[in-house]
């Protein structure tokens, strides 16, 4: 799989695809979604689709893909070749959601959590292949949350579309097995080859599995901290175990008030309209010029 648009940048999302088989814009298809890399607290989260003609679903089957959780890593780099092979009727796509994209949009000042993100992102997905002119019929989903209500959500964005949602779908429907073969692939590819733009001395790649119940993530985490800048943009630092190790390794930070002392806070929006005059509310300097002692020249 050719990582090399991730690889240029890593730090939002990147999303990637197949050439769309001439048949997938004339039959019916049915199309799979799943991800992968959701829980760890290193590496992207990785969602993928995979869509056939109705017809070939029997070719897709007899591929004997599966649940990407269940196969070695050399199966499903042997599986994903032969999904390769067989382009003139199975497609793919996939959006890359880096660490740094996941954490900020979680810290945001306006919260986007890691289910809507995944919702969206799906979404996104759906709406992405549908533009290639692929003729999606039949969509199932691995769920995230409720699948009634994933399902519902899905139903009203794409009426013409029969949507399914299902805990372990990607052991149910071979469609979204093969969706999940393609995102597990690709997050193994891109965690192995990831990029790191902080120019780390001596980083090594033992960090376990990536999950923050792992002794080794977390030994690794430690070791990779930095005390005053933190983690590299490789960590999730929204999660809590990466975040416990920033309260106790890394230095502690006091954030000042930005309001001057004896400084009158905000007023109304109208405040700020208005007309000069006598009783038009004088307005104090904007804290740079006051620290810098600067004040308005009323002549040359």
């Amino acid at each position: 799989m050719d990582l090399s648009e991730l690889e240029k940048d890593n730090t939002g999302r990147c999303r990637l695809s197949s050439p769309v088989p001439a048949v997938c814009r004339k039959e019916p298809c049915v199309l799979g979604i799943d991800e992968a890399g959701r829980g760890p607290v290193l590496g992207p989260m990785v969602y993928a689709v995979c869509y056939c003609p109705v017809s070939h679903l029997a070719d897709l089957e007899a591929l004997k893909v599966a649940d990407s959780k269940t196969l070695s890593e050399s199966e499903r780099d042997r599986l994903f070749l032969k999904m390769e092979e067989d382009r003139d009727f199975v497609g793919w796509a996939l959006d890359v959601l880096s660490p740094n994209l996941i954490s900020t949009s979680m810290l945001g000042r306006i919260k986007y959590n890691l289910n809507s993100l995944s919702h969206d992102t799906a979404a996104g997905l759906i709406q992405y292949v549908l533009d290639q002119g692929v003729n999606v019929t039949q969509v199932f989903v691995d769920t995230v949350g409720l699948p009634e209500t994933y399902q519902e959500r899905l139903q009203q964005r794409f009426p013409g579309t029969e949507v399914t949602v299902r805990a372990k779908a990607d052991a149910l429907y071979p469609v979204v097995s093969a969706a999940s073969i393609c995102a597990k692939v690709a997050r193994d590819q891109a965690v192995k080859n990831w990029q790191f733009l902080e120019n780390l001395e001596d980083v090594d790649a033992d960090y376990g599995s990536g999950y923050p119940n792992d002794p080794k993530t977390k030994a690794w985490l430690r070791k990779h901290v930095d005390p005053v800048f933190g983690f590299s943009q490789f960590v999730r630092f929204s999660w809590r175990t990466a975040q416990a190790i920033l309260e106790k390794e890394a230095e502690e930070i006091t954030w000042e008030d930005s309001t001057a002392e004896g400084q009158a806070g905000p007023g109304r929006i109208t405040s700020y309209f208005a007309s000069e005059g006598p009783r038009a509310r004088p307005r104090a300097p904007h804290r740079y010029f006051q620290e810098r002692g600067l004040e308005p020249a009323t002549a040359l």
